[in-house]
């Protein structure tokens, strides 16, 4: 009988232990995973953007247990890191951050966060990027999937772009607030206190409105800024430039048809502003009266105008699509 007693008190105390060990596993992934959303919520709480080094991002971004989504910029933000574009980029990823921190909608399903690369070079090297800025989703179930890198070249990264993208990886709409800036009402109201003064001045003499080399001028500025791609910039916000983190070479042509940099604009526009002021030498040196010397210097500094700075703006155009089979005077 004792025998009997103490085999059946081993046995409960043999399946105390495995009881205890069966259910204290699902319990303390449990925990883990609280503690996890717990400390991100703080930290979200004092910043929109949380920042990572190598060891927090393994942890709270690579190592499971997850149920949140997180949006990771990479970056370099020091200045002799030479990243031109890094602080744009980080303005804007700090603009939807915000929103989405200030929105009726904000829950612990999504999270931003960066990486610097002099706090987690580690980082980029085991996700294998010599470039940035770089804008990675990693979902909060599953593997990543190839759109879940943004291709910055296609779409940009303005605030808005990013909103959108991360709708389509996460199925979590944010709308956009973005601080007030008054700059653009203010350069409006000075344009129309300057135009009512001139029109005031010169009230008793209006006979300039009717110059059509002014107007023509107008129109030629606004066709140019057109043309040359000013509103595209406006609603990609793409970089100014870019430096080629290997080589240190810096472009200014961006090398596909589907983007640009700013100042590629800004070199297309004095391109065409270039080729019509040739044209308008050409057109305007018959009519020059005196020294017919004088009209042939005119017509061959248009027509030197015309085919040199012709030739430069197809040699862009065939940089941005390959394979375009003609030139002119460059390559």
């Amino acid at each position: 009988m004792t025998a009997l007693i103490r085999v059946f008190v081993l046995y409960l105390i043999v399946a105390a232990i495995t009881f205890s060990f069966v259910f204290a596993q699902p319990k303390k992934k449990e925990e883990s995973l609280g503690d996890k959303v717990h400390q991100l919520m703080e930290w979200n709480n004092k910043k929109s953007v949380i920042r990572l080094n190598g060891d927090k991002f393994r942890q709270y971004v690579k190592t499971p247990p997850k149920n949140y989504s997180m949006v990771v910029m990479l970056t370099a933000l020091q200045a002799q890191r030479g990243c031109s574009v890094c602080k744009q980029a980080n303005d804007e990823f700090q603009i939807v951050a915000n929103s989405w921190r200030y929105s009726q909608q904000y829950s612990n399903r999504l999270f931003f966060a960066m990486v610097d690369y002099d706090e987690g070079s580690d980082i980029f090297q085991m996700l294998k990027l010599n470039t940035a800025p770089v804008f990675i989703h990693f979902p909060a179930k599953g593997k990543q999937k190839k759109g879940d890198t943004l291709d910055i070249n296609r779409v940009g990264f303005a605030a808005e772009q990013l909103a959108k993208w991360i709708a389509e990886r996460t199925d979590i709409q944010i709308r956009i607030f973005r601080p007030p800036n008054y700059s653009g009402t203010v350069a409006l109201a000075l344009l129309f206190a300057v135009i009512g003064g001139l029109l005031y001045f010169k009230r008793n003499n209006l006979e300039f409105l009717y110059n059509k080399t002014s107007w023509g001028i107008i129109a030629l500025a606004i066709i140019f800024a057109m043309t040359s791609g000013q509103m595209w910039n406006h609603i990609r916000g793409p970089p100014v430039m870019h430096r080629n983190p290997n080589s240190g070479q810096m472009h200014y042509i961006h090398g596909s048809s589907q983007g640009q940099f700013i100042i590629e604009t800004y070199i297309v526009m004095l391109l065409n502003t270039s080729i019509v002021v040739g044209f308008i030498m050409l057109n305007e040196a018959p009519s020059i009266k005196g020294d017919p010397g004088k009209k042939r210097i005119v017509s061959l500094v248009g027509l030197g105008c015309v085919t040199i700075f012709f030739s430069l703006l197809l040699s862009v155009f065939r940089s941005k699509y390959q394979g375009y089979p003609y030139s002119f005077l460059f390559k």
